[in-house]
């Protein structure tokens, strides 16, 4: 991907290492895995790509400093990043900005851009043992009192709330491998101790 050279290195160096902050799930490997989702559901599209590879870099900056509102926190963090004045303009900071703040599932609108779409619709997994690693991985570092056996049910309910028929997980754009995840997930769900079975195999794999 054509990104700009010194904006890529500026990225690589000096906001990448921050995401070693955040929780399992929310580290630089989720991070990229969002960049390169990124690209392959633009292709085609008429985006800038450095627009994009900045919002994808810096959409969970901020989970350390609040998870329950980092998709703000990680906006502001981004837009008052003065470096990247180098490389965009104010109006397409504000672009930037607003996709960052409408990349998250629960989001009860569509973002406002082509390019919070493209954000929020990459932050979601199309690999159903990786989405479950995730989850647990959140888990443990947000309900960490709870023991092993209410950290699955907590698991079981949140991927419920989120990905189940009435899940409030949204996604913005047509794509075969996230629908395909999501039939996967679904008759997961409907079948407690298969999910229960799968996602201990998950964590085994973990410890």
């Amino acid at each position: 991907m054509n990104v700009n050279e010194k904006l890529k290195r500026y990225i690589e160096q000096n906001i990448f290492p921050q995401y070693e902050l955040n929780d399992k799930g929310h580290q630089i490997e989720h991070v990229k895995y969002v960049i390169n989702r990124c690209y392959k559901l633009s292709k085609n599209m008429n985006v800038d790509i450095n627009m994009l590879y900045v919002i994808a870099a810096y959409h969970d900056i901020g989970h350390h400093i609040d998870y329950k509102n980092h998709e703000k926190v990680s906006a502001q963090i981004m837009y008052n990043d003065t470096n990247l004045k180098k490389f965009f303009s104010d109006k397409n900071l504000i672009i930037m900005k607003e996709a960052i703040e409408d990349h998250r599932a629960s989001l009860d609108r569509e973002p406002r851009s082509i390019y919070g779409k493209l954000l929020s619709s990459a932050d979601r997994n199309i690999n159903v043992d990786d989405s479950l690693k995730r989850i647990y991985l959140y888990s443990i570092t947000h309900f960490d009192k709870l023991n092993e056996n209410e950290t699955i049910e907590e698991c079981y309910k949140h991927t419920l709330k989120k990905f189940g028929n009435d899940g409030y997980a949204n996604f913005f754009l047509e794509d075969i491998e996230y629908n395909n995840y999501l039939k996967e997930l679904h008759n997961l769900l409907n079948d407690k101790e298969k999910f229960i079975e799968r996602l201990k195999k998950i964590i085994s794999k973990i410890k």
